[in-house]
């Protein structure tokens, strides 16, 4: 008979899962910067580069507090955002809608992190992981942030030079 899982089994799980995401986003986030045509995008994809380093170090905090080895499995999900950026700077390189595509890529990926971090979050809290909570709380800020950054490019510019063209 199979072991019964937990809430804590799942946890372990999704953070497996989104330890995964953030190195395949730190790989992914130079391409899309050498791929961007405004320096504004530019600076704000290499911005969240950095972040994104400090997210894989609170995340590798998570698992030490639960006396687990960090250590990602394959998200399918995030591979399928990853590819259709990858498909977005293949197609509309060097077009003025390039960089409406990028931040519409990155913006899937935020949403995606957020939606893992808030779940995350939330099991922490109910599991009496308080500063686990509390480290996934500071990433989910700074992952809003950021789709919040990427809109305000967005209405800024790139969706009007996209549409222009």
């Amino acid at each position: 008979m199979a072991k019964e899982k937990t809430l804590e089994d799942l946890f372990h799980d999704t953070l497996k899962d989104i330890y995964y995401a953030e190195r395949k986003i730190l790989k992914a986030l130079p391409k899309m910067a050498r791929a961007a045509s405004s320096p504004e995008l530019k600076a704000a994809f290499e911005k969240h580069k950095d972040e994104t380093e400090g997210h894989v170090d609170r995340l590798q905090q998570v698992f030490e507090l639960m006396g687990k080895r960090p250590q990602g499995k394959t998200c399918d999900a995030i591979e399928g955002i990853i590819s259709e950026g990858e498909e977005i700077i293949e197609t509309f390189k060097g077009t003025a809608a390039i960089d409406a595509g990028l931040i519409s890529s990155a913006q899937a990926v935020e949403h995606y992190e957020i939606t893992r971090y808030g779940t995350l979050k939330r099991w922490a809290e109910i599991l009496g992981m308080a500063e686990a909570s509390k480290l996934l709380d500071q990433t989910l800020g700074e992952e809003s942030m950021t789709d919040k950054a990427l809109t305000g490019l967005a209405d800024a510019s790139a969706n009007e030079m996209a549409r222009a063209a």
